[in-house]
């Protein structure tokens, strides 16, 4: 092993102790699975944890969780925007295009968590695709929402909302990767 390879290695062995202890911990292997194919996992595991004892092997159940608990984030989110919409200040009209963003957001994870509730074997591929289009959008109004804050030199309150509508970002994220897996487990999944 080189000198440059034992850094590299030294982080690889810890993130996978860090996974095996997340799950030991927590007592339950089931979300560190279910988060396993997603890009933010650390905040996967911890989002979704309590619905270990529900969702346990079903993809079905682990996207609907995925897209239950970015509801509520983004809801969250759309209510902070709304109130510092009420204020005066240099970011008011960026703040009211995020709002309008965040409810094309609500809109569609909305009816993503409907269409994941209503999964049926023979329309299956539809619905799943359905979904990954509103998610994908979802994300794309997130993104849109902190595009007129780049520029700017930004102050504490503003890199704090930043900070909150990024963290819905990556739930979103999140909730995208694991109905990939749903459509990678295809409607046989939802027999059982």
């Amino acid at each position: 092993m080189t000198a440059q390879a034992t850094p590299l290695f030294l982080l690889a062995i810890a993130c996978l102790a860090t996974t095996s202890s997340l799950a030991t911990s927590s007592g339950d292997a089931y979300v560190v699975d279910a988060c396993s194919v997603t890009r933010y996992r650390d905040l996967c595991v911890h989002s979704l944890a309590s619905f270990s004892s529900t969702a346990r092997n079903s993809p079905s159940m682990w996207a609907r969780a995925g897209v239950s608990v970015t509801i509520g984030e983004a809801k969250s989110v759309a209510r902070h925007l709304a109130a510092l919409r009420k204020g005066k200040g240099r970011y008011k009209s960026n703040i009211s295009d995020c709002v309008e963003c965040f409810e094309d957001t609500l809109d569609n994870l909305h009816r993503s968590l409907g269409v994941l509730r209503k999964l049926s074997v023979s329309e299956f591929g539809s619905q799943v695709e359905d979904v990954m289009t509103w998610l994908s959008a979802a994300l794309t109004d997130e993104d849109t929402c902190l595009d007129g804050f780049e520029e700017r030199n930004t102050g504490k309150l503003v890199r704090g909302f930043i900070n909150r509508v990024n963290n819905v970002t990556y739930m979103t994220s999140n909730a995208l990767a694991l109905v990939n897996k749903l459509a990678t487990a295809g409607p046989a999944c939802l027999v059982n």
